[in-house]
């Protein structure tokens, strides 16, 4: 190895600890491509430990039964509506504090803090006494067959009912990174998830006095992990691991904060409600055709958000820059951000969409040897694959986006390009068209490239420069 190439690889190595021991760093200044890879690897590392636990959680709960794996994809699917509230909430809390942060307003960026996780909690609230109460109503809406409902219900309820924890690990990791406290919030998914996969198999299938729960162990073992993790989370913000620190005299309502935190909060919880209720429509436009076809699909999604996952920590490291750049009144640093970021997910994704389309059967098969399970799977990683260039530069520009504050303008696209249009060509290509299951993986990437297209269009128009929180 030449000297050069060692002085490369020791720099790359030095900014990789860097990066994951979370020194702090100023992101309004000094290189671009230094900033995006800080920022960028523990975000990385931390959606990958997401999606790795995804990849193991379904191993494990397909040895139950189809009818298991089928409850966790309708489950979820539910579920997803928590999501669209916990990362509405999330994108305001990244926004406003990387703006209080890039202004050097570190009060602001704690009062900020506190009042977003009043807000989770008030929220969290409410859809823990729906998720306990009618746990086989919200599956029976889902179009899921008696047996499955008595078989699963108790993972519905368990989830649901600890929602809790799914809210604050989305809005207090949310806190840290729009702080640029990006290897807190990679350490604390690093926790939850390890937990997760330590626990799933023991409270799945037993261990010593512990008993066979099956499908409900998933969720149980889940919910444990998150908690843990929800407790550290705590600890890092009232010890002031990061740059946010807060104490308990901080924990009362401030209008002012509360009212502007809403506001930038609604563009965001408008457009994942819209988007992730269109995946609750796909779900169900799906269980038309089968519990096996259902299974196929819930581990096709699975295995792409593996690899979907590293895509949206780097446009989450873009969200910051945006975010930061913008309080520190540099909007062409801010663009330019962007534009790199997206680059290096295109580049990314583009690899990976080769890999999925070529080895698809393969993957599936690891999962289930039911060949309508993986015939379907495939077809739905495959066709989903060839769009994955377009879904990386969607992704970092719609976060750019809600970096900015700007929640609204995503909000608009995901309306048109899935209510007006990727649910209407799905249930007519699936159902009218007869075209079966691949209507439905067709509207999912074409839905994807859409966003693509109008997002950079009306990004480069420059409007999310002039936006305040």
């Amino acid at each position: 190895m030449s000297q050069d190439n060692q002085q490369s690889t020791t720099t790359i190595f030095q900014l990789f600890k860097q990066a994951v021991t979370g020194k702090d760093q100023d992101f309004t200044s000094g290189s671009l491509r230094k900033a995006i890879f800080l920022l960028s690897i523990p975000m990385i590392l931390e959606m990958l430990m997401e999606s790795i636990f995804a990849l193991v959680d379904i191993i494990y709960v397909s040895q139950v039964s189809v009818n298991a794996v089928a409850t966790i994809g309708l489950t979820e699917s539910v579920i997803t509506l928590v999501y669209a509230v916990a990362i509405g909430l999330s994108m305001a809390a990244t926004a406003v504090v990387a703006r209080r942060i890039g202004e050097k307003d570190k009060k602001g960026a704690s009062q900020a803090a506190v009042q977003v996780i009043i807000l989770g909690f008030a929220v969290a609230m409410i859809i823990s006494v729906i998720g306990i109460l009618y746990p086989k109503e919200i599956l029976g809406l889902m179009g899921a067959e008696l047996d499955l409902i008595e078989e699963g219900y108790g993972y519905t309820q368990i989830l649901l009912g600890g929602n809790l924890t799914i809210m604050f690990l989305f809005l207090i990791n949310a806190i840290f990174r729009g702080a640029g406290n990006a290897s807190i919030a990679m350490w604390t998914l690093i926790l939850s998830n390890g937990l997760n996969i330590i626990l799933d198999p023991i409270f799945i299938f037993g261990f010593g006095p512990i008993p066979a729960y099956g499908v409900e162990g998933a969720a149980i073992a889940t919910t444990i992990g998150r908690g843990t993790a929800v407790v550290w989370q705590l600890i890092a913000l009232f010890y002031g691991f990061g740059k946010i620190k807060i104490a308990f005299r901080d924990l009362v309502i401030k209008v002012t904060v509360m009212v502007n935190l809403i506001k930038v909060s609604l563009g965001g919880i408008g457009q994942f409600l819209i988007g992730t209720s269109s995946w609750v429509f796909l779900m169900r436009i799906m269980s038309e055709f089968g519990s096996e076809v259902l299974a196929g699909y819930t581990i096709a999604i699975r295995i792409m958000m593996f690899t979907l996952m590293p895509a949206w920590g780097m446009s989450n490291a873009a969200a910051t820059l945006v975010g930061q750049n913008l309080g520190a009144k540099k909007p062409d640093r801010a663009e330019k951000s962007v534009w790199i970021t997206g680059k290096y997910a295109a580049y990314f994704m583009g690899f990976v969409s080769v890999i999925y389309v070529i080895f698809a059967p393969t993957f599936l098969s690891w999962f289930s040897e039911d060949p309508v399970v993986v015939k379907n799977g495939a077809l739905c990683l495959q066709i989903i694959a060839a769009g994955y260039i377009f879904y990386a530069y969607g992704m970092v520009i719609i976060q750019s986006f809600n970096g900015s504050g700007d929640t609204k303008t995503p909000t608009y696209i995901n309306f048109v390009c899935f209510w007006l249009f990727q649910l209407p060509f799905a249930y007519l290509a699936a159902i009218y068209f007869d075209l079966g299951p691949m209507g439905v993986f067709l509207s999912i990437t074409l839905a994807e490239v859409l966003i693509a297209v109008i997002g950079i269009w009306l990004f480069k128009k420059g409007k999310w420069k002039t936006v305040q929180v």
